[in-house]
């Protein structure tokens, strides 16, 4: 394997959903009542999407969902579900490594929002950046695995994905690239070890 592709929420950062429960408790709801909504609601899957290509605002997107979830202070509602994430050092570094031993590294990112990211460190990070909210397009979609190795220079083929969700791993396999399913760094890195062929720790 010749490139790391990484997401961004849940493999650079903290657990999402760990973020989302918190904010719930936050907002005196069930903790669950993020990922129920995932789950049993489709509007809540297609505000979601939209606001990951760009189709929805960050305002536009409080407003509705948290229309779904019944709380009254919609304004900021982003930044609030995303209050609780914390960068993965483990993960940043070990994409730093990898790209200091020769990998070509890059970001295929599903988006809420501009505000997620602090792109200052893109360039010391990743070959290539893909974010959906730039690009129109979203993961699980073939086409942005497609256009996330194209932007690092390399067929799907020779790219390891890692992403925390099934699916998205599952859309990754589909264009040739191989995937690693997210748990957390202890598991993961011994895995891009040994796909990769270098130390990584």
């Amino acid at each position: 394997m010749k490139g790391l592709l990484v997401d961004f929420g849940g493999v650079l950062t903290s657990n999402i959903f760990d973020s989302f429960r918190a904010f719930c408790v936050d907002e005196g709801l069930d903790p669950d009542a993020i990922k129920r909504l995932f789950r049993e609601h489709p509007e809540a899957l297609r505000l979601v999407r939209a606001l990951e290509t760009g189709d929805s605002s960050e305002e536009e997107f409080g407003e509705r969902f948290g229309e779904l979830l019944g709380i009254e202070r919609r304004g900021g509602l982003v930044e609030r579900m995303f209050g609780h994430v914390r960068p993965e050092q483990a993960m940043i570094e070990a994409v730093r490594s990898a790209r200091a031993q020769g990998v070509r590294t890059g970001l295929i990112s599903n988006s809420m929002g501009a505000g997620r990211y602090d792109r200052s460190t893109f360039p010391e990070l990743f070959d290539g950046v893909v974010i959906s909210g730039d690009e129109g397009m979203h993961k699980p979609h073939p086409e942005i695995f497609r256009l996330g190795a194209e932007r690092v220079g390399l067929p799907p083929a020779d790219c390891v994905f890692v992403d925390d969700l099934r699916e998205n791993c599952e859309g990754a396999e589909a264009v040739g690239m191989t995937a690693v399913l997210h748990r957390g760094a202890d598991t993961t890195l011994p895995r891009l070890e040994e796909l990769l062929g270098i130390v990584l720790r």
